[in-house]
């Protein structure tokens, strides 16, 4: 079946709007010649004369009547569709946008990231859900409008991706614990016992591997999830964790964190999306105030990690 030409629905939507040829012609900024010749085109198609001769002028056929409103409609929707994006109102955007993210996310950046997004756009609702693995299937379905996270092997090839902030492991403990005073060492942080974090249950990872050429490797007394349940089984005993320092900033206020006495690669948390989003003004907008908000949230952290820094340093030099 051979593809119908769309154009045809201008002039016939100029036709039965003026009910002239020449003045649809002068419409459409045509010749009356070319005009006819699209009139019989439309003829030929449609299999109905459309507009017939009364005196000196065109009436409309009972089955132009019937299509001068879906005609008028379908003109309307498709200019609609290829007129340039709006600029974007944010006092009167009304609308919810998802946002999946590790354990630790909206705790360090979620204060921030609500409070900005609800003083430029008040009619705008984040959703936080949970990320309980890599999957980027929600973003390819809809489901969700934003994730965070390493992009790994996993990550779909057609999403988007941009870097939020860079972050590395350290080490938690509850204060007062034995690690908290003197110097960290391989052998020290080896010999405790530790909190692994892992969504698919392994004991083993990038820490053991730096580990291995001191000789040393660390006792797992446990395995968790997420990095919530890490810190508040180190909070309550004298077990270990070890996590990211930036993504957690909010979740270990109270505890004592230290670097690792090893070296392990740092990690970029980046922003993903998918490509059908990328144009989109409002989801161009969020993006824009994930970052914001990543970066100045960054930097109070690190200047508060500083100051952290130097007074427990401070206190260990008294201790000793």
């Amino acid at each position: 079946m051979a593809i119908p030409d769309l154009n045809l629905l201008i002039t016939l939507d100029a036709l039965l709007a003026e009910g002239s040829v020449a003045r649809a012609a002068q419409r459409l900024r045509l010749s009356p010649s070319a005009m006819s010749r699209a009139l019989a085109r439309l003829r030929e198609t449609t299999g109905d004369p459309l507009l017939v001769r009364a005196g000196r002028g065109l009436v409309p056929t009972p089955r132009a009547l019937e299509l001068r409103d879906r005609v008028r409609q379908l003109v309307q929707d498709g200019e609609a569709v290829l007129r340039p994006a709006e600029a974007l109102d944010l006092g009167r955007l009304a609308r919810t946008f998802t946002l999946r993210s590790s354990e630790g996310f909206v705790e360090t950046f979620g204060p921030g990231l609500i409070a900005r997004v609800g003083a430029e756009a008040p009619g705008v609702r984040l959703c936080f859900a949970q990320k309980p693995d890599k999957d980027t299937a929600p973003l390819r379905e809809g489901a969700v409008d934003l994730e965070t996270g390493v992009v790994g092997t996993t990550t779909g090839p057609e999403l988007r991706a941009q870097a939020l902030f860079r972050d590395r492991f350290i080490g938690v403990v509850r204060p007062g614990h034995p690690l908290s005073r003197d110097e960290i060492t391989p052998a020290r942080y080896a010999a405790g016992r530790h909190i692994a974090v892992s969504r698919r249950g392994l004991d083993r990872g990038g820490i053991d591997d730096a580990l291995k050429p001191f000789g040393l490797e660390r006792e797992i007394a446990t395995i968790v999830g997420g990095f919530s349940t890490a810190l508040a089984l180190a909070r309550a005993s004298d077990l270990i964790a070890s996590v990211p320092e930036r993504h957690t900033a909010a979740l270990r206020s109270d505890l004592f964190g230290f670097p690792l006495p090893v070296a392990t690669p740092e990690l970029t948390v980046s922003l993903l999306w998918h490509p059908r989003l990328d144009a989109d003004p409002a989801h161009r907008w969020l993006r824009g105030c994930v970052r914001e908000v990543c970066a100045g949230q960054t930097v109070a952290s690190q200047t508060t990690d500083s100051q952290t820094a130097a007074s427990q340093t401070a206190a260990v030099s008294r201790t000793a």
